[in-house]
C-alpha cells in the first residue's frame, strides 16, 4: 500500500508520474473516492505523463473514453456512475477492455466489483479537511 498527497494543482502531475513508477505494469485500476474529489483530474495527469495528446474529458456520457500515447499505448477511461446494472458492462464487451493491454481507469466501480479483474488496483480519493488530496494504492 503507498499512499500519495496531493496539496495543490500544482503537484498533480509530479503525483501521477510518483502513481505510474509505483503501479509498474499492473492495467485495471478501480478508482474509489466522492464526486467532486479529483478522480477525473488524477487521470487527466496521468495521461499528460504518458504524452496524450488528446482533450481528456469525462467520460460521464459515453462510459468509456479511449486515449493513444506516442508508444501507442491504449489508456482507456470508464465512467460508470450512471449505469444501472452491471449487465450493462456486458453489453459494451468489458472483456476486450479489462483483459487486454491497454490501461483502464475505472471512475464508480461500485456499480461493477463483481465483474472487475482479481488483479485490479484500488485506488482510494480522500479529500483532507485542509483541502489536499490523499491517494491511497492498494
Amino acid at each position: 500500500m503507498s499512499v500519495l498527497k496531493i496539496n495543490s494543482l500544482k503537484e498533480i502531475n509530479a503525483a501521477a508520474k510518483e502513481f505510474l513508477s509505483l503501479v509498474g505494469k499492473k492495467r485495471v485500476f478501480a478508482l474509489y473516492g466522492a464526486m467532486g474529489v479529483g478522480k477525473t483530474t488524477f487521470v487527466k495527469a496521468i495521461c499528460d505523463e504518458m504524452g496524450v495528446e488528446d482533450t481528456i474529458n469525462s467520460p460521464t456520457f459515453s462510459i468509456v473514453n479511449e486515449y493513444h500515447t506516442p508508444k501507442d499505448d491504449i489508456i482507456y477511461h470508464f465512467d460508470f456512475y450512471r449505469i444501472e446494472d452491471v449487465k450493462e458492462a456486458y453489453d459494451f464487451g468489458y472483456e476486450d477492455y479489462f483483459y487486454g493491454n491497454a490501461m483502464c481507469f475505472i471512475e464508480w466501480p461500485e456499480k461493477i466489483e463483481s465483474i472487475l479483474p482479481n488483479d485490479t488496483v484500488e485506488v482510494l480519493f480522500k479529500e483532507e479537511e485542509d483541502g489536499s488530496r490523499s491517494i491511497t494504492i492498494r
